[in-house]
């Protein structure tokens, strides 16, 4: 199949409401069979907006996907953009699939769209909906197999019945005569109540009244009969009116229209896409369809729904009810539901007298009331489900934004509401709103200061909102004097009102939580480093698996704690600061979060390196609940996720005065940091750990923290640098008798030798710690050494003897199954190779080399073996390989930060 081809763009209505059709000028295009007519009416129900690859998987084939059903949607995919116009596009965007279309080109968000201005239409609203009802041509998405389409098609269907029933209302107050198609309608669906009221009034406008007090008998007799119930208030009250000849019924009476909103917020800024997912949730016509709203207090969950309300007034002609619910106040209970529902019913102009007592009674009245209406409720700091759901609609026909500090799953699970995770406003939203306050040249005038004002508050909209307030009513505070005041903690962020303080509107999040909900508040925030596992929070809180979960679920709950899509736990800075006042001893919570870290990293360590020299460690304290990892790849995994919090809780232990554990948790990580290159890292973990031996009797710890800082420096290109840490090393491992660590220290001063060019040097320091090696009768170390040997003898020219060396380090590394010291030397008998012009054999030494460097996951040595491969694949004259091999090793370079090595690679590419 192919598109249009002309060089003039083709004008291509997309048909959904009936045959899923793409028609231009009169011809309707190839749109194939019925599971690319599936893929294609997936996007278009969501025009303009993301859908992931699972989404458009399961929405088109549901349960019974392909095997291969990412390359057979790729394939729909690439067949639709060879049929689509010039000016209408399927767009790979980060968060999905985007069909960018002018939505009005699409006949089902044209129906939405003439639809919504049909209602709030005060004058031509009839001729608005019959517009909208034309477009559908039949049953929507016809020509499509996809149940998910059917699921839509079915909500669609009761979607064209209320616009339909919305234009019978329309042409009631209108003065049009409707009578025979309500007629139909009514015997269609006899049970329908809108239908009923619809019918009786127009058969009492027509002279009828006996006939409509008959259909209202009909009806209740079949009520009772079939349902057991009677007639809903509405038509009762309907009823009584047609009765007593109320003149009113004789034209459309008039309408009390409530306008409860607050005043839109002055300084709001940005959430743009907050704002449209709103709007889509509102749009998507559910049976109630609300838009649940939460967040932690002075996000900024008012103002964005009092902003999209005034956006929106236009789409609700009956008028918007606001209630603040005082779910979270620091001084008042939170409000009822049976007193919100009076002052809507009062609103709305019902008589209190007419009010029942009961909830449930209530309720029953305030949807029969607003039943037809076109409404916004706006339910503001909501506590829990229940003081929200009585207040909520029967019908479809008005909206429902609900902002609280709690999730409100029920809401979603039960009634279908949308859910908004609010979250910080991005740092070019916060600058907005400093400059909305301020003024673009107050805040262009102290550059430095605005941007510690933007990271201290963190995108928090209250802390910036205090901030720009302050600054604003007073113009002579400089901004630098406001950013002085904020890096003295939260309390510069304290008012005398409730209302703008933010230590207070925080501590109102703190109502309801039990003892040890609090007390796990506080912890967190005194935590070492920037988010907590679940497994680390319990050893925090010295609490069981199951208890850690429940507390964290309860302040996930009031927004407190955020859960990122790893499972991670983590605060905003402000609500961090904020906790730490609800600490008043930290120390033993601190002891068995590190100890957990400590005997978890010991665990990996031993995973990384079963060869690596033990390390002597006491019993964990009771509480800490340390993970024993056993297998290489999850051992990773926890590291990359935890290396943030493991150097701040060496960091917090050397503080803290736990010198020996500081200097443990730089051995613990040693393997890792290594073998992903994290060198400054590295450098740092151990230049904290020697600090901490100034306070330790061990001399061989001393001794152990110097070399691994040298090792560190020698791979950061700074040799010399070393080579003093590693001398002073030597000169006390030698004095205190150690030959196991004169021996290593030997090793690493080859390796900062040979960084130096200085290779003959580097040769001598291998042989004498191959020797002290072999008087140990330690064979995993001798292979090391004899490793080291044959690399510097191949760099001084003698290949023969390197190979020797190297061939009898290999068996020794595979006689004890050291997979890391193998790695280490095949790429050294690949160099051998290469230098010694058999390219091939390189080649092979390489690829053994980098099929157990990636097995392990040493993506530092990765980028080095693939490097060395590329050379020895050009001399073979094999540059498809080559390149191939020095484009992934530079994209570890770059992702390592090894720049000398990105710039060597990049030039032996353009060569």
């Amino acid at each position: 199949m192919r598109g249009p081809t002309s060089d003039t763009p083709v004008h291509v209505e997309f048909r959904v409401l009936g045959a899923v059709e793409a028609v231009s000028e009169g011809t309707t295009l190839d749109l194939g069979h019925a599971r690319q007519r599936s893929v294609l009416a997936v996007l278009l129900v969501a025009a303009n907006q993301p859908v992931t690859a699972d989404q458009l998987l399961h929405r088109v084939w549901g349960e019974q996907q392909p095997q291969r059903g990412r390359d057979a949607l790729y394939g729909y995919l690439s067949r639709l953009r060879g049929l689509l116009p010039d000016d209408v596009a399927i767009v790979k965007r980060p968060a999905g699939y985007v069909l960018t279309v002018d939505e009005n080109r699409i006949d089902l968000h044209r129906f939405r769209r003439l639809a919504a201005q049909a209602r709030a239409a005060r004058q031509n609203a009839l001729a608005l909906f019959d517009e909208a009802l034309a477009l559908w041509r039949g049953d929507a998405f016809t020509g499509t197999d996809s149940e998910w389409l059917a699921d839509v098609r079915t909500a669609l269907d009761a979607e064209r019945r209320a616009v339909q029933l919305d234009r019978i209302d329309a042409a009631l107050n209108a003065g049009t005569d409707v009578l025979d198609e309500l007629t139909a309608l009514a015997d269609a669906e006899p049970l329908d109540e809108r239908v009923a009221a619809q019918l009786l009034t127009a058969l009492y406008r027509a002279g009828r009244q006996a006939e409509a007090l008959q259909r209202y008998e009909n009806l209740r007799e079949q009520l009772a009969e079939r349902l057991g119930a009677d007639p809903g208030p509405a038509l009762r009250g309907l009823h009584q009116r047609i009765l007593s000849g109320d003149p009113e019924l004789d034209r459309p009476g008039p309408n009390l229209v409530p306008r409860q909103l607050p005043a839109a917020p002055v300084w709001f800024t940005g959430r743009s896409p907050e704002l449209d997912r709103i709007t889509t949730t509102a749009g998507a016509n559910n049976t109630v369809v609300i838009s649940a709203i939460a967040g932690a207090g002075g996000i900024g969950k008012t103002w964005l729904a009092l902003e999209w309300a005034h956006r929106h007034l236009d789409e609700f002609p009956d008028g918007q009810l606001f209630v603040d619910l005082q779910g979270f106040s620091p001084t008042e209970e939170p409000v009822p539901p049976t007193v919100a529902i009076r002052g809507f019913l009062g609103a709305l102009g019902v008589e209190a007298s007419k009010i029942p007592a009961d909830l449930a009674a209530q309720s029953a009245l305030f949807r029969s009331t607003i039943a037809a209406k076109r409404l916004l409720l706006v339910l503001d700091n909501a506590a829990d489900p229940d003081q929200v759901v009585p207040l909520l609609p029967g019908t479809s026909s008005s909206v429902v934004v609900v902002t609280s500090r709690r999730h409100l799953t029920r809401l979603t699970t039960r009634h279908g509401a949308g859910h908004l995770r609010l979250g910080v406003l991005t740092d070019d939203e916060a600058r907005r709103l400093l400059v909305s306050w301020l003024g673009e040249e107050r805040v262009a005038a102290e550059p430095a200061a605005v941007g510690e004002l933007l990271a201290c508050c963190g995108g928090f909209p209250l802390a910036l909102g205090i901030v720009a307030g302050r600054a604003h009513s007073d113009p002579e505070v400089t901004l630098a004097e406001l950013a002085t005041d904020l890096r003295a903690g939260i309390g510069a962020l304290d008012d005398e009102d409730p209302a703008t303080s933010l230590p207070a509107v925080l501590s109102w999040s703190l109502r309801g939580l039990s003892a040890t909900e609090t007390a796990m508040f506080g912890l967190l925030g005194v935590a070492p480093g920037p988010d907590i596992s679940h497994a680390a929070a319990a050893s925090l809180a010295g609490l069981s698996g199951a208890e850690t979960s429940a507390v964290l679920h309860t302040l996930e709950q009031v927004s407190l704690v955020e859960r990122d899509a790893a499972g991670r736990y983590r605060m905003h800075d402000l609500v961090r600061l904020h906790a730490r006042d609800h600490v008043e001893d930290a120390g033993p919570a601190l002891r068995r979060v590190i100890d957990f870290y400590l005997h978890t990293a010991h665990s990996g360590h031993a995973v990384l390196d079963p060869h690596a020299t033990p390390i002597a460690m006491d019993e964990p304290v009771p509480g800490a609940q340390p993970l024993e990892l056993t297998e290489n790849r999850t051992t990773l995994a926890w590291f990359e996720a935890e290396d943030p919090c493991l150097l701040a809780a060496q960091q917090e232990a050397f503080d803290r005065g736990w010198y020996r554990t500081a200097w443990q948790l730089a051995a613990a990580l040693s393997t890792y940091q290594y073998v992903q290159g994290h060198l400054e890292d590295t450098r740092s973990l151990w230049q904290t750990a020697l600090a901490a031996t100034e306070h330790l009797d061990d001399p061989n710890a001393t001794v152990v923290a110097r070399r691994n800082i040298a090792n560190a420096l020698i791979r950061l290109h700074r040799a010399e640098e070393a080579i003093g840490h590693l001398k002073a090393a030597l000169d006390l491992a030698r004095s205190s008798g150690d030959r196991h660590q004169e021996a290593v220290t030997l090793s690493s001063l080859t390796s900062g030798h040979a960084a130096l060019g200085q290779h003959e040097l580097a040769l001598g320091y291998a042989k004498k710690s191959l020797v002290v090696y072999r008087e140990m009768a330690n064979p995993g170390r001798e292979a090391m050494a004899l490793n080291a040997v044959g690399w510097c003898a191949a760099q001084v020219g003698d290949h023969d003897g390197a190979r020797e060396h190297c061939e009898a380090a290999l068996a020794l590394f595979r006689r004890h199954h050291n997979d890391l010291g193998e790695a280490a030397t095949l790429d050294s008998l690949g160099y051998v190779a290469d230098h010694s012009d058999r390219h091939a054999e390189a080649v092979g030494h390489y690829r053994e080399a980098l099929e157990i460097r990636r097995k392990l996951g040493h993506a530092y040595q990765v980028a080095d073996t693939l490097d060395h491969i590329g050379h020895a694949y050009a001399a073979l004259g094999e540059s498809t390989q080559a390149r191939e091999a020095w484009a992934e090793a530079l994209d570890l370079y770059r992702a390592q930060g090894r720049d000398a090595d990105v710039t060597r690679v990049r030039l032996a590419l353009k060569s």
